[in-house]
């Protein structure tokens, strides 16, 4: 493939394409119910194509774009059954697929990152792309000493790329908000933003890589990869064998899927107590079963820094919903700036239990089964324009240390709804979450 900045003309076009053409396809369906096609039919069509285009142009320009495409993957399952297939599909191949970038490309940028005798430090380096995400594709080798490696190299021209796409992107929310429902778009986009840098920073994803990998090296429950040597745009660490998650997903069996999701939740809540860190990319590409049986975690470029844990008021907020105390709850809402004193009286506290219901719900129950169904109602209380829940939820305000911790969570929910999963989430977060279980 060329250069990813080369014609970015071009790539904003493509991406203008997107709500025109939906809206010609909106036009096409209104003459076809006209003249007396069947209106549920109609829709059914008009959104299994605009979903093919949205997804085939996210995963072909890559960048900003699909990283757009993976985040709105965790939300799912929150997509309502009557046109959720042809949305499933399409955020499964971008999960893990993309058109891989030209052979001679690839050495480029190793030749600028490893030394022009980089294939010195190999015993065998294969020119085919192993797996491709959203800034980089992984390449498989074996290290001089044997090791067989995972290669990570970032796409030329990337930075630039993916802050155009995001730039562009984020003036389209509305219309992604409409196709995930489930989603907060606006802040999941300004969150991306936010991040942008540190996700082009391969030096900085590989110490993040180290930490993980060293709080959790023997752990019999899971397997961070360990780096063998990294550059601004490189990455090496150890090659591992597994499954991905998204094919879990579709194919696992139910022992299997439950034990996913319950090492997912752990491994995201327990990581700012043992790592000082939170992994903030919780999408199913992200994640595998490996062959051993642990739960395989990838990609560190979006982390959290948490040096002393979770924030400090996470725990007695899920308490205080889970309990139903709702004035107490309200009270340390506007105390942590979850709502703003000038906003509080237009708070119901009754119409917090309802926003929050996605994380308070598997709290009631030693067990509980994520299912779909239930994730489509639990979050489209939340994007109901029509709704108190709506209402109050542009009343309130995340708090820049809490942004990562509850998307972080959502995506926990998520994952374990696409996987239909029966877990023992309420243990697992007593036991890492400080205040929740008092």
């Amino acid at each position: 493939m060329t250069d990813i900045t080369r014609g970015q003309g071009r790539r904003n076009a493509k991406l203008a394409s997107l709500p025109i053409g939906m809206a010609g396809r909106a036009a096409a369906g209104l003459g076809k119910r006209m003249v007396g096609k069947d209106k549920d039919q109609v829709n059914q069509e008009l959104l299994e194509k605009s979903a093919e285009q949205l997804f085939s142009v996210l995963g072909e320009l890559k960048g900003g774009a699909m990283k757009v495409g993976q985040a709105l993957s965790i939300m799912e399952a929150a997509i309502p059954d009557e046109f959720g297939e042809p949305f499933r599909e399409a955020l499964t191949k971008l999960q893990a697929e993309a058109p891989p970038m030209a052979t001679d490309k690839v050495h480029k940028v190793l030749d600028q990152q490893l030394g022009t005798r980089w294939r010195e430090r190999f015993q065998d380096f294969s020119d085919t792309p192993a797996a491709a995400a959203s800034i980089g594709q992984v390449h498989k080798g074996v290290w001089s000493d044997g090791r067989t490696v995972a290669v990570k190299v970032q796409y030329p021209g990337a930075d630039h790329a993916l802050k155009a796409d995001l730039k562009t992107l984020s003036r389209m929310s509305g219309l992604m908000q409409k196709l995930s429902p489930g989603t907060d778009v606006k802040s999941m986009m300004d969150e991306l933003i936010d991040r942008t840098e540190a996700e082009l920073d391969y030096l900085g994803e590989a110490e993040n890589q180290r930490a993980f990998a060293k709080a959790f090296d023997g752990d019999p429950n899971f397997l961070i990869p360990k780096v063998v040597a990294s550059a601004p745009k490189v990455v090496v660490s150890e090659w591992v064998n597994g499954t991905p998650l998204s094919k879990i997903i579709t194919t696992g069996d139910q022992a299997t899927r439950d034990d996913a999701a319950a090492k997912m939740a752990e491994f995201e809540v327990s990581s700012p107590f043992r790592v000082g860190l939170l992994h903030g990319d919780p999408h199913p590409g992200n994640f595998f079963i490996a062959d051993d049986g642990r739960f395989g975690v990838l990609d560190f470029g979006a982390v959290g820094h948490y040096p002393d844990g979770l924030p400090p008021e996470t725990g007695p907020i899920l308490r205080l919903a889970r309990d139903k105390k709702y004035p107490e709850l309200k009270a340390l809402m506007v105390k942590a700036d979850f709502i703003r004193a000038s906003h509080a009286a237009k708070v119901a506290p009754t119409d917090i239990e309802a926003y929050l219901k996605p994380y308070v719900d598997p709290l009631y129950t030693e067990s509980f089964h994520f299912t779909r169904k239930w994730m489509q109602r639990a979050a489209g209380k939340a994007t109901d324009v029509r709704g108190d829940v709506y209402k109050t939820s542009r009343n309130l305000n995340v708090p820049k240390q809490f942004v990562m911790v509850f998307r972080v969570l959502g995506g926990c929910v998520g994952i374990a709804s696409q996987l239909e999963a029966h877990a023992p989430y309420r243990e697992i977060m007593e036991r890492w979450v400080p205040g929740l279980g008092d």
